[in-house]
């Protein structure tokens, strides 16, 4: 995507790169056509007869009141408890306008707080102001930042209601230039714990960190005088823009590995026209790695995971068409977070990638994954027994005694 020549101008959109897309591990055939929201998996509970149940309503009822504690650790009133208190403040900004059908950061972006200011500063420096940009979304939160062309390919085909789930514009601004995207670190304590409340506790604290943060990005982008909208799950795809953003790479289990946390770690995105240097995309052998490893598919209890390399092949409607990526059985995967009455992360936890890269000897490990060893450092993982779940009762006992961390 080029620049215009003049950085203070709002070109409405370019056509996407081939060679950014190549760098970013991304492949589309002549079959892709861009996602509608109301074949998300979460949409689909609600209204498709095909997969809704019962216990699909329980789960998310489970979020509104704590529910009954159950047999096994991991799932007490105490951790119901925990989880549900993470995910208060994203709460407080999706309930705003539930009864309209609007859950802001899920089916519709977040809500600004006040109007684009009508005077524009004027971007001299496009550097300058691509370095504030980044560090004021840390100042706000964010834990890494990149910065993506727009690309319509990734904005949903429409907008859902959340009360009658019928179809609408998304209600997108024009001349859209850039995406910023933010990474929020989850807690490797508490995900070593999955499934358990206390690891759905991670995924809600994340959730509530980025409600926070977008919500105060997008709004000093607007004081500025340029347009910003606020996203999570809303509005458009995020992983492909990590991807083009420089964040990470694409895994079989269909997260982004980041150099920083791993496949620990929750996106979200602002979308401006404020004028912006793009980041480039960068590998980091992870794709090579996947091609050798199913640690996850072999953990996934219901075999929601593709042991076979990337193909455009669509388990279901809630997979989108004519990518050429590893894709999940959602059906499967939402149905066993149902009967948990939780989230499930496990192919998160066992994954080999799972590491806190500050440590000099993850690090180690880091380089050597991107090289022929990496076949003997998925034996070690199987001897060593990394990725084993921690009860949830230990993360109680070390949080109490203030040791509540992990060196892994």
């Amino acid at each position: 995507m080029n620049q215009s020549t003049d950085i203070n101008s709002s070109p409405a959109m370019a056509d996407y790169d081939e060679q950014r897309d190549a760098a970013a591990g991304i492949q589309t055939t002549s079959r892709f056509a861009r996602f509608s929201q109301r074949n998300d998996m979460f949409n689909r509970a609600f209204w498709d007869d095909q997969v809704r149940r019962p216990e699909m309503m329980e789960f998310f009822d489970s979020y509104r009141r704590v529910p009954d504690s159950r047999r096994g650790g991991g799932f007490t009133q105490k951790d119901f408890a925990l989880r549900n208190a993470a995910w208060a403040v994203s709460d407080e900004f999706s309930s705003r306008g539930e009864t309209d059908g609007i859950r802001e950061g899920f089916n519709a972006p977040l809500q600004p707080t006040a109007d684009v200011a009508p005077d524009r500063v004027e971007v001299e420096d496009l550097d300058d102001m691509t370095s504030e940009i980044k560090q004021i979304a840390k100042l706000f939160g964010a834990g890494i930042v990149g910065i993506a062309p727009y690309d319509p390919r990734w904005t949903y085909s429409n907008r859902v209601s959340s009360t009658t789930f019928e179809e609408d514009a998304t209600g997108l601004p024009q001349g859209l230039t850039s995406v910023v995207v933010l990474g929020h670190e989850m807690d490797s304590a508490m995900v070593a714990t999955y499934p358990s409340a206390v690891a759905g506790a991670a995924t809600g604290n994340a959730y509530s960190e980025e409600a926070a943060t977008v919500i105060r990005l997008s709004q000093y982008i607007r004081n500025l005088g340029w347009q910003a909208v606020g996203s999570m799950n809303d509005s458009a795809l995020v992983i492909p823009y990590a991807l083009q953003a420089g964040l990470g790479e694409y895994a079989r289990n269909q997260l982004v590995i980041t150099p920083e946390f791993g496949p620990r770690v929750r996106f979200s995105k602002v979308l401006t026209d404020l004028p912006l240097r793009h980041d480039q995309p960068r590998l980091l052998g992870v794709r090579q790695f996947c091609d050798v490893c199913t640690r996850c598919v072999d953990a996934c209890p219901v075999k929601a995971l593709p042991s076979g390399p990337p193909s455009d092949v669509q388990p279901n409607r809630s997979a989108i068409q004519g990518v050429i990526k590893w894709t999940s059985d959602a059906e499967k995967c939402f149905g066993f977070w149902a009967d948990l009455r939780s989230d499930c992360a496990i192919c998160l936890r066992v994954c080999p990638w799972n590491r806190k890269f500050e440590h000099w000897w993850n690090q180690v490990w880091r380089w050597f994954a991107k090289t022929p060893a990496r076949g003997l450092l998925i034996k070690l993982e199987a001897i060593s027994k990394r990725g084993i779940r921690t009860p949830s009762t230990h993360w109680w006992k070390r949080m109490r005694s203030g040791t509540n961390s992990s060196t892994v």
